[in-house]
Formats: structure tokens, C-alpha cells, sequence
């Protein structure tokens, strides 16, 4: 790992950066329980039915979704552009990330500026 080029005196303190893991932390699980209200109920259920949570890193939210059976991933994926749509209430930039249980879960992950209705998604 590489040193940094600052002076310690100009990095963060151990308990600013303490401080700010605890707050993205606490904005990611706020923006899951929002996002989750802002959702239809069809779209709760689909939800309920995998695995999901969202990261912030470096301005980004990013939506992560892991599926445990094909039904699941294959429903999930036809939503992308409602969830899409959702997702702009809560960010400028923001990522849909999917990942199935077939391909050793290897996610997709797209944009949310780029999941328009009608896109042709992957199939599986």
C-alpha cells in the first residue's frame, strides 16, 4: 500500500473518519427503508424476495441486489426501470447492481440513467 502525499496534519482525524463511516452508514439504512415506502406493493414483494441494501462510495448509491433463485432474478429484472425511476428520488447518480445464483453470481450492473422502459435487459 502506498503512503499518502499529505501531512499527517492534513488527513483526517481516526474519529472524523469514525464518524463519517457511522453516518453513511446510517444514510444508507434510512435511504433503504425510504426507497422500500416508495415502492408499489407488487415491487415489496419482489423485493422481500431476495437479498437487498444500498451503498454510498464516492457519491454513487448503489442499489445491490442478490437473488436466490432464477424466479426471483427474473422478475427483479423487469422491474429495473421502475426501480430506476425510483431511484432518481433519492440520487443524481446511482447504479442498479443484480447479481443471479446462476453465473456464480456474477452481478449486472447498470446506471440508472441508462435503465429506460423498453431497454432490452439481459435474459437469462
Amino acid at each position: 500500500m502506498t503512503k499518502p502525499h499529505l501531512s499527517p496534519d492534513d488527513l483526517p482525524t481516526y474519529k472524523t473518519t469514525q464518524i463519517s463511516e457511522v453516518l453513511i452508514s446510517q444514510l444508507e439504512e434510512v435511504t433503504k427503508k425510504r426507497f422500500f415506502l416508495a415502492c408499489d406493493n407488487m415491487v415489496r414483494v419482489l423485493l422481500s424476495s431476495c437479498h437487498w441494501y444500498f451503498k454510498a462510495n464516492g457519491g454513487i448509491l448503489m442499489l445491490i441486489m442478490v437473488c436466490h433463485d432464477i424466479e426471483s432474478y427474473q422478475n427483479i429484472m423487469t422491474t429495473v426501470p421502475y426501480l430506476a425511476d425510483k431511484l432518481k428520488r433519492f440520487a443524481n447518480k446511482a447504479k442498479i447492481s443484480i447479481s443471479s445464483p446462476v453465473n456464480n453470481g456474477i452481478p449486472w450492473v447498470i446506471s440508472i440513467d441508462k435503465a429506460c422502459p423498453g431497454e432490452d435487459l439481459p435474459t437469462t
